[in-house]
């Protein structure tokens, strides 16, 4: 293999994209828009898109046959390029995909990206370049790069929890499930009360013969409507409030709205509805109550088709599927130079700044409580103007990571599900500091 390195004479610095998924997308638009054209894109897919192409083959994507965002369509669109009005409040997967290839199209992407090119490694030289190693179909190849962004997404790589025990049916992840149907007349367990895991729940309950949902803790459910309104938008409308009279009157009206959860035999939250990731979905509860879905409390172990959960109860099941998130991963990076896939707290500063590196960048790499594309687009306006030369990188960035570290946006549990949790509007007004405007929408 040789390394492709930059001609001399050429004043563009080159720029490595990691992904075309929708952070990927908004990160080259950026770049372009700057006068920054000397880009390559990686993506192993063969299409734009990321996590939100389907199809049954697809290992890399964890969207299934009925997946609906769980952020409205007013805060999840680019704002410089709006969703059609025709678009449902909650958009399909389709209609998503459909948007980002639309968006490309607007803007030209598609003459940056190499399709069906896998990254393999990507490892920091002199003078703060990087030489990457991908392969396509023509066997692996290394290019020099004077910057990396990284775009790659954090929901693919599935955290498998072990319990004691065998099980003698089938286990999977959710990251695997594709559609309902092949759970029809079977005994499913689901772990897990996250988004995934309640639409898994309520999907799979319509065709199966018996569906259970376990968690080991309290989650917040927010129905995806209150007073008419998409959840997102009506909480949107209570931003001037103080966070943590915010924090009180949210619990206050979902609690109006729903009753005590143990009216639905869940557990009850031990903290704020801010605190953690809130579960989007107006059926788990309905359904519940209708005796669709039964609820069971933490699991404890496998015995056959037996599982044994913590308050003394067992039952047996063919399926279980662990809806139970993602690891922070990047496979490209050596563990030495880069390994968050333990971390409760990420060191970089807006999510996106490494200490060390100056000339690397994450984009998207945020769990927001909200939609992660438009803080993408602010993080890509953000590194376009610096490596552009228009906009100053922050100095003593350990010590405003450290700032940032002991100072979140709410008192998230602190744990690998959370390590990446922001306040959408919160983030969204830091990172519009830094481009210099104030609050415009």
């Amino acid at each position: 293999m040789q390394i492709v390195r930059k001609p001399s004479g050429i004043s563009l610095p080159k720029i490595c994209v990691i992904g075309a998924g929708p952070s990927g997308i908004a990160a080259v638009k950026n770049l372009q828009e700057q006068g920054l054209t000397n880009i390559v894109v990686f993506e192993k897919n063969s299409q734009i898109g990321g996590n939100w192409v389907y199809n049954e083959e697809n290992q890399h994507s964890s969207v299934y046959e009925t997946t609906h965002i769980i952020s409205s369509k007013r805060w999840s669109e680019f704002e410089d390029f709006p969703m059609p009005a025709e678009y449902a409040d909650y958009p399909s997967h389709s209609q998503l995909l459909h948007y980002f290839n639309s968006y490309a199209t607007q803007f030209n992407l598609h003459q940056y990206i190499r399709f069906n090119t896998s990254v393999l490694n990507v490892k920091p030289e002199q003078q703060n370049q990087w030489i990457v190693r991908f392969e396509d179909a023509n066997g692996q190849h290394e290019e020099l790069f004077d910057y990396v962004l990284v775009a790659n997404g954090h929901h693919w790589d599935p955290a498998m929890p072990n319990y004691p025990g065998e099980f003698s049916g089938e286990i999977s992840h959710s990251h695997a499930y594709k559609k309902a149907s092949v759970y029809q007349n079977k005994r499913v367990l689901v772990v897990g009360g996250g988004n995934s895991a309640c639409d898994l729940a309520v999907e799979i309950s319509r065709v199966a013969k018996n569906t259970a949902v376990s968690m080991r803790r309290g989650y917040h459910i927010f129905p995806k409507f209150i007073f008419g309104k998409a959840t997102d938008v009506a909480v949107a409308k209570i931003q001037w409030m103080p966070a943590w009279f915010r924090q009180k009157l949210i619990a206050l009206v979902i609690r109006g709205l729903q009753g005590r959860y143990a009216k639905y035999k869940l557990p009850k939250p031990d903290c704020g509805p801010l605190e953690i990731h809130p579960t989007i979905n107006s059926e788990l509860l309905y359904f519940i109550r209708h005796g669709k879905i039964q609820p069971k409390p933490g699991m404890e172990r496998f015995d056959g088709e037996t599982v044994h959960f913590t308050d003394g109860s067992s039952a047996e099941y063919d399926t279980v599927i662990f809806a139970t998130g993602y690891k922070i991963s990047f496979p490209f990076f050596d563990k030495d130079c880069i390994d968050f896939s333990k971390s409760t707290k990420i060191p970089l500063y807006r999510k996106m700044m490494h200490p060390e590196f100056e000339s690397l960048y994450f984009i998207g790499l945020c769990q927001p409580q909200g939609c992660i594309w438009p803080l993408a687009d602010y993080q890509s306006k953000i590194v376009a103007r610096i490596i552009a030369g228009t906009l100053k990188r922050p100095p003593d960035l350990p010590k405003r990571i450290e700032k940032e570290i002991k100072n979140p946006h709410y008192r998230f549990k602190s744990n690998r599900r959370h390590a990446l949790e922001v306040d959408y509007h919160m983030f969204r007004r830091e990172l519009l500091a830094m481009l210099g405007k104030k609050k415009n929408r």
